[in-house]
């Protein structure tokens, strides 16, 4: 059995409203979270969104801690040192997967998730991070429905790019001569991994 946990963070803050470059100090508003089950095949089995609120991440953690893999974008440079402050000490221990920089090793350097999802799902983000900080800021209901809308379809956007990924070995992205190419990408398990996991699900 193959556990996978998808996150995406949204802060109350832009870089250009603090002093410093550091992610921590942007402060969270929300993160979403979808965990699922996958079999030997890696089929998925079940999965379910969850999010939450500052107040609410002491909630959140444990459903990392299980996790075969943490699948985020951009997740080692921004997201998990944006929720260093608010972390257990374990966090940055769990096996994170970050696609953005999997993406930078074999292109040599950043694509945004906009760009990777237009080209390879077909499909754009509904709204924007600095979108996401004006809701948080506006605080009204309707205004954070939007923000918690916002977060959640980024992770789905997310698992979709990964297993995207992962099935076909390539993501799609436009070059600066506007044609789309395909960039080789291995989001393969270890087989040892594989191998780990098939064993206990014998018993």
């Amino acid at each position: 059995m193959i556990i996978e946990v998808f996150f995406d963070v949204e802060t109350k803050s832009l870089f250009r409203d603090i002093t410093t470059s550091d992610p921590g100090g942007l402060g969270i508003s929300i993160v979403s979270v979808y965990k699922r089950i996958l079999d030997d095949t890696l089929r998925e089995i079940s999965g379910e969104m969850k999010s939450f609120w500052e107040k609410d991440l002491p909630e959140m953690w444990e459903l990392f801690r299980d996790a075969t893999r943490v699948v985020g974008f951009n997740t080692v440079k921004f997201d998990n040192p944006a929720l260093a402050p608010y972390a257990p000490a374990d966090f940055k221990t769990l096996p994170h997967f970050d696609i953005m920089a999997h993406v930078r090793q074999s292109l040599g350097r950043n694509l945004s998730l906009a760009t990777l999802a237009q080209y390879s799902l077909g499909r754009d983000k509904i709204d924007s991070g600095l979108n996401a900080v004006t809701y948080y800021r506006q605080g009204d209901p309707e205004s954070l429905a939007k923000l918690k809308m916002y977060c959640e379809d980024d992770v789905r956007i997310t698992r979709d790019l990964y297993d995207y990924g992962l099935k076909n070995k390539y993501l799609k992205y436009m070059d600066q001569w506007n044609t789309v190419k395909e960039l080789p990408i291995d989001f393969s398990y270890p087989p040892e991994i594989l191998a780990a996991k098939r064993q206990l699900g014998l018993f």
